[in-house]
């Protein structure tokens, strides 16, 4: 799902405007010269909130998706509501010692360093077909983990979708090569 093929998951271009409208980039944040994309507009603004939760629903219910596993934090805000449209149990991935049972976890590498994501170990069902929603794909290293989490578990990935894609930072090429034949898809690119 890009910008220009849409459509199939209910997504206007009147929608996918307001959609892009309710993202402000904010200069220097977190660090000089990090442009970060705020989404707390779009939140703010009912209807393209709805129009993106819709869209993930749809695409949710298209790759007949069981469940809908979000990453912590963002992931979270768009995919419980749109597992709840589409009929579809939520999974949250965690940032390390947040979960209060047993988990897989799995490392990545970050710019500067590592982090470890967290899952509880009963959060999928063997063969259980699980959407990873995001917010931003980047440099795509927190979907691998996740992808990582889902396979541990017996999980079948059906798919990737995130609200905006920086493709600049090569996280499709990345994902593309790791996951082949696994769709991801973007509202928004930039």
């Amino acid at each position: 799902m890009t910008e220009t093929g849409t459509a199939a998951w209910g997504v206007t271009a009147q929608s996918l405007a307001s959609i892009r409208a309710g993202i402000r980039d904010v200069p220097d944040y977190p660090e000089p010269g990090i442009l970060f994309k705020d989404i707390t507009p779009l939140l703010a603004d009912p209807q393209a909130f709805r129009a993106t939760v819709d869209a993930f629903a749809g695409m949710c219910t298209e790759l007949g998706a069981d469940k809908i596993l979000g990453l912590e934090a963002r992931g979270f805000i768009m995919g419980a509501p749109a597992a709840v449209l589409a009929g579809a149990g939520f999974i949250p991935v965690r940032k390390a010692g947040k979960l209060p049972r047993t988990t897989f976890s799995q490392a990545y590498q970050l710019e500067y360093g590592t982090a470890e994501l967290e899952m509880h170990e009963d959060a999928i069902a063997p063969g259980e077909r699980v959407l990873i929603v995001d917010d931003v794909l980047a440099t795509g290293g927190t979907v691998e983990a996740s992808t990582e989490l889902v396979r541990k578990a017996g999980g079948e990935l059906a798919g990737v979708a995130v609200l905006m894609e920086l493709t600049a930072l090569g996280g499709r090429r990345r994902l593309t090569s790791s996951l082949p034949g696994v769709p991801v898809s973007s509202l928004l690119t930039f």
